[in-house]
């Protein structure tokens, strides 16, 4: 398996954000987890990447147990992720984001960028080149030179999985990437996301916009920090527990 959580939890004192919780992500697959606000979602996501430690249970990648390993050897393995809070810098121009993201895995000595070696120019040159295929990528190539600053809402988050795409992930998450958008902006994320997808990039998803649905492969359903339902997107959408988990009802779980 590429990727898996087995009974993954994590108590704050008396409340259980996850509980028991069991994912699997399929080489090349888009799987979603969607859920409520409040739901578990973005704790799933800090307990994977090692921002918190989790009370119980593994998480595997590559048929590696990661379980509570810090966040930069998480990333270093090849788990990139975004965040609902986009950490961008805002007076760099789109560009400048990218290829600041790019120099997280460096290629270039210390010694090389003092002494500006021909081996550190080409190595610039190469982080420029593949950072405009990114931006191209995800159609941010319009607005390579706009302060992040600058950007309308649905940019600064499509800048956000630019930079998450320059740390070359083997596994992409994606947290509320739809997050606050108007309709055109949802739109236009959706296809810069299947194009990235296109490119043989596994992507788990945690959103709670069922849009994010026509998107998917599979989908698990979290509520309360428990899975209620797993499936293809069309037993998702028509399932019970779902729609009370998400319009409500005495039963809602």
């Amino acid at each position: 398996m590429f990727f898996e959580t087995r009974s993954l939890t994590r108590a704050f004192g008396g409340l259980v954000a996850v509980s028991k919780f069991d994912i699997s992500v399929n080489e090349g697959e888009i799987v979603g987890l969607i859920g409520p606000n409040g739901a578990g979602k973005s704790t799933f996501f800090n307990l994977v990447t090692g921002v918190f430690p989790p009370t119980s249970g593994q998480v595997v990648f590559e048929e590696k147990d990661i379980t509570g390993m810090k966040p930069h050897r998480v990333a270093a393995l090849g788990i990139g992720r975004t965040f609902q809070l986009n950490p961008l810098f805002g007076d760099f121009t789109v560009l400048k984001n990218v290829t600041a993201s790019f120099h997280l895995h460096p290629r270039s000595s210390i010694l090389d960028i003092y002494f500006n070696t021909r081996a550190h120019r080409r190595n610039e040159a190469y982080i420029g080149e593949e950072s405009l295929k990114v931006l191209h990528l995800l159609g941010l190539e319009s607005v390579e030179h706009v302060l992040a600053k600058n950007l309308p809402h649905g940019y600064q988050k499509l800048l956000g999985v630019a930079r998450a795409l320059a740390t070359r992930p083997k596994l992409l998450l994606l947290d509320e990437p739809l997050g606050g958008m108007n309709p055109e902006e949802i739109d236009f994320t959706l296809k810069a996301l299947k194009k990235t997808r296109e490119q043989g990039v596994t992507i788990l998803i945690v959103e709670h916009n069922m849009q994010i649905l026509d998107l998917c492969d599979r989908v698990v359903v979290i509520s309360f920090g428990q899975k209620i339902c797993e499936g293809s997107p069309k037993e998702v959408r028509e399932d019970e527990q779902v729609i009370r988990a998400y319009f409500g009802g005495e039963h809602a779980a």
